[in-house]
């Protein structure tokens, strides 16, 4: 049976500037186990709440933050716009405020904590994993990647990658790359490529590309990958 939850808005302070984040959280009094979740490139939407509440209906308590401070946008060009305008230094401390915000929340596991996160979602999912020693998991859907191996020696958690064949903007040569260098470096590693998906295939509003088969399946890998990582 799915968990009742409770959602609210909440806000943190990330060096001084105020960062507002969408909460989803099981309502019970016992601790479980908490999940940072970082939007796609057209900002915290509808759809990446509805993740959230997905997340916490399974058990998990999901913070996603704002990283563009209120911006939300429907528009190839405008999200492309935000994207290459985000900051690298404060988004990356705003996830880290973020995790700590989650970490100190009386309902959360602090020993159990993860990062999902969507297309430039997974590119910081995978940043936070190199930064953050005490993550738990990491879950990339389809974010950039990189091979650079001083970066992804630091990576200290579980990584589930899930991709599509048809990826245009990451290749699967790339996703194999950075599998095989984790690998090398001995680090736990998952990788999905399904076929016949491109990019953003899991989410229903990418009409050209949405892939229902595939975004199931990635969904349960991604269910049992957190499972076996933090627990519930």
């Amino acid at each position: 049976m799915p968990e009742q939850i409770e959602v609210r808005t909440v806000q943190f302070k990330s060096n001084g500037d105020t960062v507002r984040a969408y909460l989803a959280a099981p309502k019970r009094r016992e601790p479980v186990p908490g999940l940072l979740v970082i939007h796609e490139w057209w900002g915290l939407n509808d759809w990446v709440k509805q993740q959230a509440d997905a997340l916490a209906k399974e058990g998990y308590v999901a913070l996603a933050v704002d990283l563009y401070r209120g911006r939300v946008t429907t528009e190839v060009m405008e999200a492309h716009e935000l994207s290459r305008g985000l900051p690298e230094d404060r988004a990356l401390r705003d996830l880290q405020a973020g995790f700590q915000y989650l970490r100190r929340l009386p309902q959360t596991r602090r020993k159990r904590l993860g990062v999902i996160g969507w297309c430039m979602g997974g590119s910081w999912a995978l940043t936070l994993a190199i930064n953050q020693p005490q993550l738990g998991a990491c879950v990339i859907y389809y974010g950039r990647l990189l091979t650079d191996e001083a970066a992804l020696q630091r990576i200290t958690c579980p990584v589930l990658g899930i991709f599509g064949d048809r990826d245009r903007g990451i290749p699967v040569e790339l996703v194999r790359a950075f599998e095989s260098e984790m690998r090398r470096l001995r680090k736990r590693v998952d990788i999905h490529v399904f076929p016949n998906a491109g990019h953003a295939f899991a989410n229903p509003n990418n009409q050209q590309g949405y892939n229902r088969e595939a975004a199931e399946k990635a969904w349960q890998i991604t269910l049992q990958f957190l499972q076996r990582t933090l627990g519930r």
